[in-house]
């Protein structure tokens, strides 16, 4: 274990970890006859395993789901910890014990809440107050509140000498640089020693959330740094988003495929680096947007 895994499983209560160079959204270990049960459907078919979905955040649809498959199947539920696209958290609580009611294993992808959310920034899972028992799998990213590269995944030690052996997207891959190790190990050490770095991020959106409430602009209940604000409209979001870049703000306008047709959105991200005064000019960019109709509150909508 290198002194970066080290550093990500003192973080992790203990947990191990293993660090890789590309974030993929699989544990490609080629066990067949399993099967995998995710909420947005993007993971890798190759290894063999039979494929569900369930709606999103719907944990009564995982439990129909998870009885329809069977208790004697070997079974992966997966999901995100913080949804990429709406910003909102997972009730992670309940898919754990969804999960453990039927023996199936649990997997979160953590990228948008690890370095963000739980009382030492360890993330959705830290928040929710559950461990590896609960979450036998933690995927996160290096790429975004960390501030450097590649990914890792956390877990019990057979769960980490397994993949160390046996998964193809370990095996093949690059291995991290010594300067990208070290600067995680900075950073992990910011995120130890700074926690008002996550504090002010989580302001920024609080403050965000309310000025949108007050200019009537439709958003949905996330209290993450994510913070969309939906459109609607595919060509009225591109032009929003065009508006707000000449006004020196770069929001990009989230359109299908990557969301449902009707819910294209602005995608606004906070970061500790951006001040009150910043959020607050673009408060006053969406209210002149607002007011030259590029953007239509949402009771005249």
């Amino acid at each position: 274990m290198s002194r970066a895994d080290e550093k990500l499983a003192q973080k992790l209560a203990e947990q191990a970890a293993a660090g890789r160079s590309r974030r993929r959204r699989t544990v490609d270990a080629r066990e067949p006859g399993g099967v995998r049960v995710t909420v947005e459907g993007r993971e890798c078919l190759a290894s063999g395993a039979r494929f569900s979905r369930y709606a999103h955040g719907d944990v009564a649809a995982l439990r129909s789901r998870l009885a329809w498959i069977g208790a004697t199947a070997r079974t992966l539920v997966m999901t995100d910890g913080v949804f990429s696209m709406d910003g909102d958290i997972a009730p992670l609580r309940d898919i754990a014990a969804a999960s453990q009611e039927t023996g199936a294993q649990l997997l979160v992808d953590d990228a948008h809440g690890f370095g963000v959310l739980g009382a030492t920034g360890a993330g959705a899972v830290e928040e929710a107050g559950l461990g590896v028992d609960d979450v036998p799998v933690l995927m996160c990213t290096l790429g975004k509140a960390v501030g450097t590269f590649g990914a890792f995944v956390a877990g019990s030690p057979v769960l980490i000498e397994s993949l160390l052996q046996r998964a193809r997207t370990y095996i093949y891959t690059t291995a991290l640089p010594p300067a990208v190790a070290a600067a995680t190990r900075e950073s992990l050490r910011v995120m130890r020693d700074e926690p008002w770095r996550r504090s002010r991020v989580l302001e920024h959106a609080a403050r965000f959330r309310a000025g949108l409430a007050d200019l009537g602009l439709p958003s949905l209940p996330s209290r993450t740094p994510i913070q969309p604000v939906l459109v609607g409209d595919e060509a009225a979001a591109v032009s929003a988003s065009s508006a707000l870049f000449e006004q020196g703000f770069w929001v990009p306008a989230i359109r299908p495929p990557t969301v449902p047709v009707g819910t294209s959105r602005l995608r606004f991200t906070f970061s500790a680096s951006h001040t009150a005064t910043q959020v607050e000019q673009l408060l006053a960019a969406l209210q002149a947007l607002c007011a030259s109709g590029v953007l239509r509150p949402a009771a005249s909508a």
